[in-house]
């Protein structure tokens, strides 16, 4: 019988991840729970456990007394006597309980309290592996639609994507497998309860790291993100390695790794710049692909102001301010951006001592670039156009 109880131990271990030592003590629990349901108490009741063979014994601590008014606790002289004549009064007598005695109530008791133990540690096991896995991503499976919230299958554990964390526009099907980032994790009563996004910046910088191997060794870090679930995300990399291309590694050998990536989020638009802690020149960058002509930046009151080509103003604000909000965010910095001629009129040139500059021939013409450049809110026509190299920013 032990044989099989400790085989039986060995299953939940592997299976369930419930250890042995745990399961040991949830029998101790319910054999003292089926003495006081058996005796009435269980105060005086002591169990041992060989964790090794599964070999447990159980006493009932009992006080010698002249004669016995409560036989669960007290044992008379005379019957003290018969187990050892050494006994005298007030000494205690440890007494074996036969478990096979007890009834049908006290059995079934002790076995609702293992069960009961088995499920607790079933859900503590549950939580804890989930628990670690906060604020990282994991694969599913789409089950159903409940409302407007979507039940995703983790494995042993279901979560709940709900409306407020799904992409707009994104439709999925039952069976479907997708990648969700895990929000939080709750213990509750019933297990686990997990919430999932797909919409949260982090998803982005998961994936990276599962496609970019710099970035899932630190070679190069994502220093910051900026996200539009479902339109347009912008990210910013810094290498720890100068032999490194932090931009290269991510995109990948012909578009690879930053493809999978944009696959995985049904064609959201990623736009990778360099990071640098020359705040001037980070907003120049994330205000890509349109071309700067000047950025200063009060690094105080987080704001900067920023000059491009007339030609440009519609690229650098973007679709519906969408190019400029993502740069805002992805800096921290408050950014209003004037066109030349703006920046002209108003007389900025002048109070930002640009306007030698220009005549000096430190920054080059706009009006040779040609005109298909202009207008482009998307910035499509940008995407082999070396802005780089052709405008100089002064910081």
């Amino acid at each position: 019988m032990n044989k099989e109880l400790m085989e039986a131990l060995e299953i939940l271990e592997k299976e369930k991840n419930i250890s042995k030592a745990t399961m040991l003590e949830a029998i101790e629990n319910s054999l003292i729970t089926a003495c006081k349901n058996h005796f009435g108490r269980a105060d005086n009741i002591r169990v041992n456990i060989d964790p090794d063979t599964g070999d447990f014994s159980v006493f009932a601590d009992k006080e010698v007394v002249e004669q016995a008014e409560e036989p669960a606790v007290q044992i008379s002289l005379a019957d003290a006597r018969m187990i050892d004549p050494k006994y005298e009064l007030g000494d205690v007598v440890q007494i074996p309980v036969e478990s096979k005695s007890f009834g049908r109530i006290a059995t079934q008791n002790a076995k609702n309290v293992i069960l009961q133990k088995i499920r607790e540690e079933e859900r503590k096991v549950l939580y804890n592996d989930w628990y670690a896995l906060e604020k990282d991503i994991v694969p599913g499976v789409v089950q159903r639609y409940l409302g407007r919230n979507i039940s995703i299958n983790l494995g042993k554990v279901d979560a709940i994507l709900s409306e407020s964390e799904q992409v707009r526009g994104e439709v999925f099907k039952p069976t479907e497998r997708i990648r969700v980032y895990v929000l939080e994790v709750k213990d509750t009563t019933k297990g686990p309860r997990i919430s999932v996004s797909r919409t949260h910046p982090d998803l982005v910088k998961r994936l990276f790291e599962l496609e970019v191997a710099e970035v899932r060794d630190g070679t190069v870090e994502i220093k910051a993100i900026a996200r539009e679930a479902g339109s347009r995300t912008k990210i910013a990399v810094k290498s720890n390695d100068p032999n490194v291309d932090p931009v290269g590694a991510c995109v990948g050998i012909n578009g690879a790794r930053v493809n999978s990536v944009v696959r995985e989020l049904r064609g959201e638009k990623i736009d990778i710049i360099n990071w640098d802690d020359n705040a001037a020149f980070l907003i120049e960058n994330a205000l890509s692909p349109a071309k700067v002509i000047f950025v200063i930046a009060d690094e105080e009151a987080k704001e900067a102001q920023v000059i491009v080509p007339d030609y440009q103003l519609s690229l650098a604000i973007g679709k519906e301010g969408q190019n400029a909000r993502l740069a805002a965010k992805l800096t921290g910095y408050k950014i209003d951006i004037k066109s030349e001629t703006q920046a002209r009129e108003m007389g900025l040139f002048e109070e930002l001592g640009l306007e030698s500059q220009m005549e000096e021939g430190v920054y080059e013409s706009y009006e040779d670039y040609p005109e298909e450049y202009a207008d482009d809110p998307d910035g499509a026509q940008y995407e082999d156009y070396d802005y780089q190299e052709d405008v100089t920013a002064e910081k």
